[in-house]
């Protein structure tokens, strides 16, 4: 009876879902999550997702169906394997009293929409795309759109597996799941999921650099844990930009259902060409019979033509491009490893927080005079790029004397101030100014101003 009452509650919360996203055909579902018991008051029947589908399916999608059992099996026993696994702390009950809010994307499998939780906060929740590719391709083959979607949510569990495991703070949250797995051959799978924002390549590349450079360390650093993770060597094979979101400000994979734990069988080094569209490696077969780090060196290949190509070079300080460069061209041939690349880009991060790599500059601070107790009046002045205020020119620097050195190299500057706002790395943020007159009183604040556009001026 109670069991009956609460399915009767997860029909009405994919009713309530349904019609708040009709055109997608969101299918947000109560159940218990897999293999274990209630997640939050919430439930479905007793059945696991390993039940064999109907005998009505056509065999075809009956195989595929096994196969992808058979491969979510294997991952859960590797997973259960390595330890605790960490699992999300929400459950069919949280979900049933979330409100479903707008559509954030979808993709050949699934749909991803905002909704928010009763108790406050908000969570992205993921779920089968009734109406995307995979499962519109496989009811053209099988006839059959509930084993279809069945189909589709295999990958899903897989995903929320995966996420249950791993824990890293560039792969997104699993906050917790759902599933219902009862009355036919539909397996209805819902993730709860750390909310994000779409990664904008765009909007990135007219960051500042230090702000670039740290997607290219967080993604490094995320590679380096993929390629030595609880699990083996696991390879990202629809590495995309669109696979990962900013949440505050950092860099997180959100799609993992096509990730995999398998290295490549081989015989012969013959056999481990690692193959891009402009570029092929061959790859040495172990003795164990798997193309030696072929996981690790395909992440870290896609990560330089998607992401360091892009975001690596351009604007960095001049006494650090040497370096980048040999990151760019190591990685792009694939001499580097992620051991290599990682301790590449902590010794880039080194010098830069450090301020070593200003070690040969002229030292400009001389032709300045500083005023203590005072900073320029706050409001929109002379633009630079890449600024971190777009009413001004609000660059990160190591202090005073590197931020001399560009005001120096500006004709527009004649003052500058060390603000107290800080970058991620520690440095402080300068506000360059085109004037020095018009001075407010701020006890915290020193205020340099240019020898050349002070005199014949008091001061």
């Amino acid at each position: 009876m109670a069991a009956a009452g609460r399915a009767r509650r997860g029909a009405g919360l994919s009713a309530a879902v349904l019609l708040a996203l009709p055109a997608l055909a969101l299918l947000v579902l109560l159940a218990l999550p897999p293999g274990r018991g209630s997640a939050g008051g919430g439930g479905g029947g007793e059945a696991q997702p390993g039940s064999p589908p109907p005998l009505l399916l056509p065999p075809g999608l009956r195989e595929e169906l096994r196969q992808r059992r058979r491969d979510l099996r294997r991952l859960e026993a590797a997973a259960a394997g390595g330890g605790a696994a960490a699992a999300g702390g929400l459950g069919c009950g949280d979900l049933s009293r979330a409100t479903a809010g707008a559509v954030l994307g979808w993709g050949f499998t699934k749909v991803v929409a905002r909704a928010a939780l009763a108790g406050g906060g908000a969570v992205a929740l993921k779920s089968v795309h009734g109406a995307g590719r995979e499962v519109r391709l496989c009811v053209q083959r099988y006839r059959a759109p509930a084993g279809c979607r069945r189909l589709a949510a295999y990958k899903l569990l897989k995903e929320v597996t995966l996420l249950r495991r791993l824990q890293h703070p560039g792969i997104v949250k699993l906050h917790g799941q759902c599933y219902d797995n009862s009355g036919d051959a539909e397996l209805r799978v819902t993730a709860m999921l750390e909310l994000g924002s779409p990664l904008e390549m765009i909007q990135l590349l007219q960051t500042p650099w230090e702000e670039r450079f740290k997607i290219c360390l967080s993604l490094v650093k995320l590679l380096f844990y993929l390629a030595h993770s609880p699990l083996g060597s696991i390879v990202l094979l629809d590495f995309q930009p669109r696979q990962f979101v900013m949440v505050d400000g950092n860099l997180k994979v959100t799609d993992m259902d096509d990730a995999s734990t398998e290295e490549l069988s081989c015989k012969e080094d013959n056999d481990c060409t690692l193959d891009f569209p402009t570029k092929s490696f061959p790859l040495k077969c172990s003795v164990a019979g798997k193309c030696e780090g072929i996981n690790e060196k395909k992440n870290l290949f896609n990560a330089y033509r998607y992401f360091f190509t892009y975001l690596l070079p351009h604007s960095a300080p001049p006494a650090l491009r040497p370096l980048l460069s040999d990151i760019l061209d190591a990685t792009g041939d694939l001499r580097y490893g992620i051991n290599e690349t990682l301790r590449a880009f902590e010794k880039v991060l080194h010098l830069y927080k450090s301020g070593l790599y200003l070690q040969k500059r002229p030292l400009l601070l001389k032709d300045y005079i500083s005023l203590k107790g005072f900073r320029v009046v706050a409001g929109e002045d002379y633009k630079c790029w890449p600024s971190y205020s777009h009413l001004g020119c609000l660059l990160s620097v190591h202090g005073a004397e590197e931020a001399a050195a560009i005001c120096s190299s500006q004709l527009q500057c004649q003052s500058f101030v060390l603000t107290q706002r800080r970058t991620w790395t520690g440095r402080p943020l300068a506000s360059f100014q085109s004037s020095w007159t018009d001075l407010i009183p701020d006890a915290n604040a020193v205020v340099y101003i240019k020898r050349s556009a002070s005199s014949g001026e008091r001061l």
